[in-house]
C-alpha cells in the first residue's frame, strides 16, 4: 500500500485558509512559561519598584544622613563654645574688678591715715588729701582713663560738656575759660566729659 507523504498544514501555506484568532499551537512543554509583566516607566524602562533602589538612590541617601550627622554636629560644638565663651568672659569680667580694686586698696590706706592724724596741723592734712587725690587720678591712669581738666584748649565736644558761657576779653572765643568739674578718660573708654565754661563767641 503507498503510502503519501504528510500534507502541510494548509492553514501555514495557504493564505486563504483563515485561522480563528487567539488559535494557535500548544505550548510547548519544554520551554519556560513567562511570569508577570515587570512595572515599567513611561519611557520603557523598568520602573523604579522592578529590582530595588539603584546605587545612585543608595549614594544619595547616604550622602544626605552625612550632611544631617555633620549639621547636628556643628550645633552642639556651636552651643559647647558660646557656653564656654560665657564662662571666660565671666570670669575675665571677675578678675579685672578684682585688679581695679586691688589698684585702690593704696588709696584708701592713705585715706585712713590722712584721718587718723586729723588733729595735727591743717596744713599737713591738705597736703595729705591733695596727696591721695593724686594718688587716686594716677591709678585711674594706669586703668586707662587720664585726668582732664586744662584750661585755655580749644571747646571739644567730643571731651567737654557745657555749663556755662562767660565773656572773657584775656582768652580767645571758643576756648575753656574754667574746668567745674574734671573729666576721666579718651574716645570710647570715657568715664564722663570735663564740665566747663566757654568763652562767649562776639
Amino acid at each position: 500500500m503507498p503510502t503519501h507523504p504528510q500534507e502541510p498544514d494548509r492553514a501555514a501555506s495557504d493564505p486563504d485558509v483563515r485561522v480563528p484568532e487567539g488559535a494557535g499551537p500548544p505550548p510547548r512543554e519544554d520551554l519556560p512559561r513567562p511570569g508577570p509583566p515587570r512595572p515599567e516607566a513611561a519611557n520603557g524602562e523598568p520602573g523604579p519598584d522592578a529590582a530595588g533602589p539603584t546605587p545612585a538612590e543608595d549614594e544619595y541617601t547616604t550622602a544626605i544622613r552625612e550632611l544631617e550627622d555633620r549639621w547636628r554636629r556643628a550645633l552642639a560644638d556651636l552651643d559647647n563654645l558660646r557656653k564656654r565663651h560665657a564662662r571666660e568672659l565671666e570670669r575675665e569680667r571677675a578678675v579685672e574688678r578684682s585688679r581695679t580694686a586691688a589698684a585702690f586698696l593704696p588709696v584708701l590706706d592713705n585715706l585712713e591715715l590722712a584721718l587718723t592724724h586729723a588733729g595735727a596741723d591743717p596744713g599737713a592734712i591738705v597736703e595729705g588729701v591733695r596727696a591721695v587725690r593724686d594718688q587716686a587720678v594716677n591709678v585711674l591712669e594706669l586703668l586707662g582713663y587720664p585726668r582732664h581738666a586744662e584750661t585755655g584748649v580749644p571747646f571739644d565736644p567730643a571731651r567737654h560738656e557745657v555749663v556755662g558761657v562767660v565773656q572773657d576779653p584775656d582768652a580767645p572765643p571758643g576756648t575753656v575759660v574754667e574746668v567745674l568739674r574734671p573729666g576721666y578718660g579718651d574716645g570710647e573708654r570715657q568715664l564722663r566729659p570735663a564740665a566747663v565754661t566757654v568763652a562767649k563767641r562776639e
